[in-house]
Protein backbone atom coordinates (compact mmCIF):
# COMPACT_ATOMS: atom_id res chain seq x y z
CA UNK A 1 0.00 0.00 0.00
CA UNK A 2 1.21 4.00 -0.80
CA UNK A 3 0.55 6.41 0.29
CA UNK A 4 0.36 9.96 -0.81
CA UNK A 5 -0.41 12.95 1.25
CA UNK A 6 -1.96 16.58 -0.75
CA UNK A 7 -0.92 18.91 1.07
CA UNK A 8 -2.69 22.31 -0.30
CA UNK A 9 -4.94 25.48 0.45
CA UNK A 10 -8.40 26.00 -1.16
CA UNK A 11 -7.79 24.40 -4.03
CA UNK A 12 -6.84 20.97 -2.47
CA UNK A 13 -9.62 21.31 -0.36
CA UNK A 14 -12.31 21.88 -3.32
CA UNK A 15 -13.48 25.49 -2.84
CA UNK A 16 -16.71 26.50 -5.17
CA UNK A 17 -16.39 29.78 -6.30
CA UNK A 18 -20.17 29.45 -7.45
CA UNK A 19 -22.11 28.40 -4.79
CA UNK A 20 -18.98 29.36 -1.45
CA UNK A 21 -19.52 25.93 -0.78
CA UNK A 22 -17.28 22.87 -1.61
CA UNK A 23 -17.32 21.12 -4.55
CA UNK A 24 -18.68 17.24 -4.25
CA UNK A 25 -16.07 15.01 -2.89
CA UNK A 26 -15.95 13.22 -6.89
CA UNK A 27 -15.10 16.62 -8.26
CA UNK A 28 -12.20 17.14 -5.44
CA UNK A 29 -8.96 16.45 -7.68
CA UNK A 30 -7.33 14.52 -4.73
CA UNK A 31 -10.43 12.19 -5.31
CA UNK A 32 -10.25 11.96 -8.78
CA UNK A 33 -6.59 10.78 -8.19
CA UNK A 34 -7.40 8.30 -5.56
CA UNK A 35 -9.98 6.78 -8.18
CA UNK A 36 -7.56 6.50 -11.08
CA UNK A 37 -4.80 5.09 -8.90
CA UNK A 38 -7.23 2.40 -7.65
CA UNK A 39 -7.41 0.52 -4.03
CA UNK A 40 -3.61 -0.26 -3.75
CA UNK A 41 -2.91 3.62 -3.13
CA UNK A 42 -3.93 5.65 0.11
CA UNK A 43 -4.59 9.55 -1.26
CA UNK A 44 -4.69 11.61 2.14
CA UNK A 45 -6.16 15.35 2.02
CA UNK A 46 -4.46 18.06 3.76
CA UNK A 47 -6.40 21.28 2.26
CA UNK A 48 -6.79 24.38 4.21
CA UNK A 49 -8.69 27.26 2.79
CA UNK A 50 -5.98 30.53 3.06
CA UNK A 51 -3.17 28.18 3.90
CA UNK A 52 0.08 29.94 2.40
CA UNK A 53 3.41 27.91 2.04
CA UNK A 54 5.13 30.08 5.08
CA UNK A 55 3.10 33.08 5.89
CA UNK A 56 1.19 33.66 8.88
CA UNK A 57 -2.33 35.43 7.78
CA UNK A 58 -2.83 37.32 11.38
CA UNK A 59 -6.53 37.76 10.35
CA UNK A 60 -7.36 34.22 10.08
CA UNK A 61 -9.12 32.41 13.09
CA UNK A 62 -7.17 29.26 12.54
CA UNK A 63 -2.85 28.97 11.54
CA UNK A 64 -2.62 29.01 7.56
CA UNK A 65 1.37 28.77 7.88
CA UNK A 66 1.54 25.64 5.72
CA UNK A 67 5.80 25.66 7.13
CA UNK A 68 4.53 25.89 10.45
CA UNK A 69 1.84 22.91 10.44
CA UNK A 70 3.38 20.46 8.47
CA UNK A 71 5.80 19.01 11.00
CA UNK A 72 2.92 18.08 12.62
CA UNK A 73 1.02 16.56 9.56
CA UNK A 74 3.59 14.74 8.80
CA UNK A 75 3.72 12.91 12.25
CA UNK A 76 0.21 12.52 12.19
CA UNK A 77 -0.01 10.33 8.70
CA UNK A 78 3.52 8.69 8.53
CA UNK A 79 4.84 6.65 6.41
CA UNK A 80 4.26 8.71 3.62
CA UNK A 81 5.55 7.30 0.17
CA UNK A 82 5.17 10.81 -1.72
CA UNK A 83 3.51 14.56 -0.87
CA UNK A 84 2.13 16.68 -3.23
CA UNK A 85 2.56 20.18 -2.59
CA UNK A 86 -0.06 22.39 -4.67
CA UNK A 87 0.57 25.72 -2.52
CA UNK A 88 1.34 29.28 -3.17
CA UNK A 89 -2.07 30.90 -4.63
CA UNK A 90 -2.20 32.63 -1.33
CA UNK A 91 1.01 33.77 -1.04
CA UNK A 92 0.08 36.47 -3.62
CA UNK A 93 -1.77 38.24 -1.08
CA UNK A 94 -0.01 41.65 -0.78
CA UNK A 95 -0.59 41.49 3.05
CA UNK A 96 0.90 38.13 3.26
CA UNK A 97 4.01 38.12 0.91
CA UNK A 98 2.78 39.24 -2.43
CA UNK A 99 5.66 37.91 -4.84
CA UNK A 100 5.75 34.49 -6.81
CA UNK A 101 9.89 34.50 -5.74
CA UNK A 102 8.32 35.07 -1.71
CA UNK A 103 6.16 31.76 -2.58
CA UNK A 104 8.82 29.88 -4.13
CA UNK A 105 10.93 30.67 -1.39
CA UNK A 106 8.33 29.61 0.84
CA UNK A 107 8.26 26.29 -1.11
CA UNK A 108 11.38 25.62 -0.75
CA UNK A 109 10.86 25.75 3.18
CA UNK A 110 8.40 23.25 2.95
CA UNK A 111 9.99 20.76 0.98
CA UNK A 112 13.44 20.94 3.08
CA UNK A 113 11.08 20.36 6.30
CA UNK A 114 10.20 16.94 4.69
CA UNK A 115 13.82 16.27 3.86
CA UNK A 116 14.86 17.06 7.72
CA UNK A 117 12.22 15.97 9.29
CA UNK A 118 12.24 13.77 12.19
CA UNK A 119 10.21 10.46 11.51
CA UNK A 120 8.77 8.44 13.87
CA UNK A 121 9.79 5.29 12.78
CA UNK A 122 13.02 3.12 11.59
CA UNK A 123 13.38 4.12 7.58
CA UNK A 124 16.14 4.88 5.58
CA UNK A 125 14.24 5.92 2.50
CA UNK A 126 12.42 9.57 2.62
CA UNK A 127 9.52 10.30 0.75
CA UNK A 128 9.47 11.79 -2.59
CA UNK A 129 8.03 15.51 -3.66
CA UNK A 130 6.10 16.37 -5.97
CA UNK A 131 5.49 20.17 -6.24
CA UNK A 132 2.93 21.50 -7.74
CA UNK A 133 2.53 25.01 -9.35
CA UNK A 134 -1.02 26.44 -8.79
CA UNK A 135 -3.12 27.85 -11.74
CA UNK A 136 -2.59 31.45 -12.17
CA UNK A 137 -5.00 34.44 -10.91
CA UNK A 138 -7.31 35.51 -13.28
CA UNK A 139 -8.98 39.25 -13.71
CA UNK A 140 -12.35 38.75 -12.01
CA UNK A 141 -15.10 41.79 -11.48
CA UNK A 142 -15.57 40.64 -7.81
CA UNK A 143 -14.10 43.59 -5.88
CA UNK A 144 -13.07 42.03 -2.76
CA UNK A 145 -11.25 39.05 -4.28
CA UNK A 146 -9.75 41.55 -7.12
CA UNK A 147 -8.91 43.97 -3.85
CA UNK A 148 -6.93 40.99 -1.92
CA UNK A 149 -5.19 39.43 -4.90
CA UNK A 150 -3.75 43.17 -6.13
CA UNK A 151 -0.92 42.08 -8.30
CA UNK A 152 -1.60 38.61 -8.20
CA UNK A 153 -2.13 38.30 -12.02
CA UNK A 154 0.99 39.01 -13.11
CA UNK A 155 2.86 37.50 -10.15
CA UNK A 156 1.38 34.09 -10.67
CA UNK A 157 1.79 33.70 -13.57
CA UNK A 158 5.68 33.49 -12.82
CA UNK A 159 5.03 30.26 -10.46
CA UNK A 160 5.38 27.92 -12.99
CA UNK A 161 8.75 28.89 -13.58
CA UNK A 162 10.03 29.50 -10.50
CA UNK A 163 8.50 26.27 -9.23
CA UNK A 164 10.12 24.42 -12.14
CA UNK A 165 13.64 25.43 -11.16
CA UNK A 166 13.24 24.60 -7.78
CA UNK A 167 11.53 21.15 -7.85
CA UNK A 168 15.08 20.77 -10.59
CA UNK A 169 17.15 22.38 -7.98
CA UNK A 170 15.81 20.20 -5.09
CA UNK A 171 15.44 16.90 -7.13
CA UNK A 172 11.59 16.94 -7.15
CA UNK A 173 8.90 16.31 -9.48
CA UNK A 174 7.02 19.11 -11.09
CA UNK A 175 4.15 19.37 -12.38
CA UNK A 176 2.21 22.65 -13.74
CA UNK A 177 -1.43 22.26 -12.49
CA UNK A 178 -1.57 25.46 -14.99
CA UNK A 179 -1.25 23.41 -18.03
CA UNK A 180 -4.81 21.38 -17.46
CA UNK A 181 -6.55 23.90 -15.68
CA UNK A 182 -7.77 27.41 -15.36
CA UNK A 183 -9.16 29.73 -12.71
CA UNK A 184 -12.37 30.96 -12.78
CA UNK A 185 -13.51 34.40 -13.26
CA UNK A 186 -16.36 34.33 -10.26
CA UNK A 187 -13.37 35.37 -7.70
CA UNK A 188 -10.24 34.89 -10.01
CA UNK A 189 -8.52 32.59 -7.88
CA UNK A 190 -10.52 29.33 -7.01
CA UNK A 191 -11.55 26.51 -9.96
CA UNK A 192 -15.02 24.91 -11.13
CA UNK A 193 -15.96 21.34 -10.54
CA UNK A 194 -14.35 20.44 -14.50
CA UNK A 195 -11.12 22.35 -13.85
CA UNK A 196 -9.80 20.67 -10.41
CA UNK A 197 -10.99 17.38 -11.88
CA UNK A 198 -8.37 18.13 -14.68
CA UNK A 199 -5.46 18.42 -12.02
CA UNK A 200 -6.58 15.03 -10.68
CA UNK A 201 -6.29 13.39 -14.11
CA UNK A 202 -3.49 15.66 -15.46
CA UNK A 203 -0.89 14.48 -12.33
CA UNK A 204 -1.96 10.83 -11.98
CA UNK A 205 0.82 10.19 -14.94
CA UNK A 206 3.42 11.99 -12.81
CA UNK A 207 2.34 10.11 -9.98
CA UNK A 208 2.53 6.70 -11.50
CA UNK A 209 6.00 7.59 -12.90
CA UNK A 210 7.19 8.67 -9.54
CA UNK A 211 5.78 6.09 -7.26
CA UNK A 212 6.54 3.51 -10.05
CA UNK A 213 3.21 2.22 -10.30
Amino acid sequence: MKTILCYGDSLTWGYDAETLGRHAPEDRWPSVLQKALGPDVQVIVEGLNGRTTAYDDHLADCDRNGARILPTVLHSHGPIDLIILLLGANDMKPVLCGTAFGAMQGMERLVNLVRHHAWPFDSEEQPEILIVAPPPLCETANTAFAAMFSGGVEQSAMLATLYADLADEKGCGFFDAGSVAQTTPLDGVHLDAENTRAIGRGVEPVVRMMLGL
